[in-house]
């Protein structure tokens, strides 16, 4: 039978904020988010096309008993093809899209103790075809006292994310939702080559005298298997004693511990509540991230690039390098100039969604404020979050970037698990409107992002890790894919490349080299360097038909994804 989400009557204490600042604007629809069910059907990988927005048909069910299934297929894109596997496992159970969605979030955390885990934190776009989008921001905050430790440790928020959402959301019981991630934790996952490159770029100091990365002393080596005793209890214990358990109970006797970290830090926290920023993008509505997330800068990007009439660029010509280089710089000076946290700071939101003055303009001048747009060696490194996108049957997508900040956050490992280094954030993006205080988010680069047809459906979520080039990632994503004419499939596997106003030069994939633009690089005048392996990220991208009720999703190949779509079945 359908798994009902009842109304929450008393929200738990890490419930509380909602930002003072109206982030939405052209927002459709209600704004109360409903629960979900799926079921259960044949694994496929598939990859998609662009989807054709059309009149909304159906209706929000007067009881519980009158939902009807709006999808036949259900589908998880994940960084990891055993976290799109246990979030499946949930839909096949009846779970909905939330269930999915943490499922997968706990596992991916596993196979990737590196990117994200119960020790940083996150932020979800939640939409279904009769709710408009909301956002849940559960990253990690300055502790009570207002100080940055020189570890850059903030208040992990995962574990509060997670509670939050199932509370509001879940159908499932909590302990199930976990049991994917305690059985692979305490049984072992296969080891891959790039968690073996993660240890050896930069993880070894963080792995250091830990058993299970060293079994015996020997380091892990593709093919062997990664056993996480510890991390497994810590998981049992939240599994068993609840989410709680993390902020008040044994595992956070041992965060207290920890500088930076403090009990009454741990007690105060709590999660945030948004309305995305949304806006028209070509035939769309695209909603992103609210600040201090810079979903705003994505969607200036967008307009800037639509006013200039990207749509009649080639997607594969050194004209389109141009322009989406331009547009991308000037939304990045946007995200570090004026973006914060809105429980501390007003962001012109609406101003920004409607700024397109440098639509037309050349490209990057290289300067923002006098100052390149960042470091160089910080847009020079690899991506270093974890994304994931559910869609259930119901039509609810779930689009959820995850992350440690660094890869191996702090380096500080505690039960198992790594805890984050998010507050760097706070010198990294130095604005008057990106200062630490007591219970304050940084801005970052985080940005789960959704696309809504013209009847205020969901029609397709996504992200990416990057770190610090997410922002380019998406944008030349959804350009291509909302303004130009590719395929979701094409726009995700076209060679990637961004701007680095730091040196002048463009850097790019090894496939763009290889490809017909490469000849006419030369016309931008810039310098061009291929980027490191990795750098570019991993698009995490579902896409839904409602005309055909399917559900589909390229497998971006460029870190170790997995994509899996299901046939919903009957109901129990």
């Amino acid at each position: 039978m359908d798994r009902i989400v009842q109304p929450v009557q008393n929200s738990p204490r890490w419930r509380r904020r909602i930002p003072r600042t109206v982030l939405a604007v052209a927002v459709v629809g209600s704004l109360a988010l409903s629960s979900c069910s799926g079921g259960t059907g044949e694994q496929t990988d598939s990859s998609g096309g662009t989807t054709s927005p059309r009149d909304k048909s159906s209706t929000a069910a007067e009881t519980p008993e009158d939902q009807s299934v709006t999808l036949e297929q259900q589908g998880v894109s994940a960084g990891h093809p055993l976290a799109a596997e246990a979030g499946t496992q949930m839909l096949n159970q009846g779970g909905n899209a939330i269930d999915a969605a943490i499922a997968a979030a706990f596992a991916v955390s596993v196979v990737e103790p590196y990117a994200s885990g119960i020790g940083g934190g996150g932020s979800v776009l939640i939409a279904s075809p009769d709710d408009a989008p909301q956002g849940v921001d559960y990253r990690e905050v300055v502790a009570q006292d207002g100080q940055i430790p020189a570890s850059n440790i903030g208040i992990p928020g995962f574990v509060a994310g997670m509670a939050d959402l199932h509370e509001q959301r879940g159908s499932l019981e909590w302990n199930e939702l976990l049991r994917p991630a305690v059985d692979m934790a305490q049984q072992g996952v296969p080891v891959t080559e790039t968690l073996v490159q993660r240890i050896g770029a930069g993880g070894a100091a963080a792995v250091d005298g830990l058993e299970q990365f060293a079994p015996g002393g020997s380091p892990l080596q593709v093919g062997d298997e990664l056993v996480q005793v510890d991390l497994a209890e810590s998981l049992r214990t939240l599994q068993e004693d609840g989410p709680d358990s993390f902020y008040t109970g044994a595992l956070a006797d041992a965060l207290s511990a920890v500088e930076g970290i403090d009990q009454a830090s741990l007690d105060a926290y709590s999660v945030q509540h948004n309305e995305p920023p949304q806006a028209q993008v070509g035939d769309y509505q695209v909603a992103s991230s609210a600040p201090a997330l810079p979903g705003v800068a994505l969607i200036q990007m967008l307009r800037e690039l639509e006013e200039g009439g990207i749509s009649e660029v080639d997607p594969d010509s050194v004209e389109h390098i141009r322009r989406v280089s331009g547009a991308w710089q000037r939304a990045e000076q946007t995200a570090q100039t004026e973006l914060g946290d809105t429980d501390f700071t007003d962001v012109d939101v609406e101003g920004i969604l409607e700024r397109t003055d440098g639509a037309g303009q050349d490209g990057p001048d290289g300067q923002v404020g006098g100052a390149p747009v960042e470091d160089s060696e910080n847009m020079r490194s690899p991506g270093n979050t974890t994304h994931l996108t559910v869609v259930d049957g119901e039509g609810t997508v779930v689009s959820m970037t995850n992350t440690l900040t660094e890869f191996w956050g702090s380096g500080v490992e505690v039960g198992g698990f790594f805890l984050n280094d998010q507050l760097s954030r706070f010198s990294s993006v130095d604005s008057p409107q990106n200062q630490p205080e007591p219970g304050r988010r940084s801005v970052t680069w985080s940005n789960p992002t959704m696309v809504l047809d013209d009847a205020g459906r969901p029609v397709m979520g996504l992200g990416t890790p990057g770190g610090a080039n997410i922002l380019s990632i998406l944008g030349n994503t959804l350009s291509r894919w909302a303004l130009q004419g590719q395929s979701l499939e094409e726009a995700v596997a076209a060679p990637r490349f961004r701007y680095d106003a730091a040196s002048g030069s463009l850097l790019v994939e090894a496939a763009l080299m290889d490809s017909a633009v490469a000849s006419q690089l030369p016309e931008l005048g810039w310098p061009t360097e291929t980027a490191a392996e990795g750098l570019f990220g991993s698009v995490q991208a579902l896409e839904i038909d409602y005309d055909e009720g399917t559900v589909a999703g390229p497998t971006d190949t460029r870190l170790e994804a997995g994509t899996v779509v299901t046939d919903v079945g009957p109901s129990d």
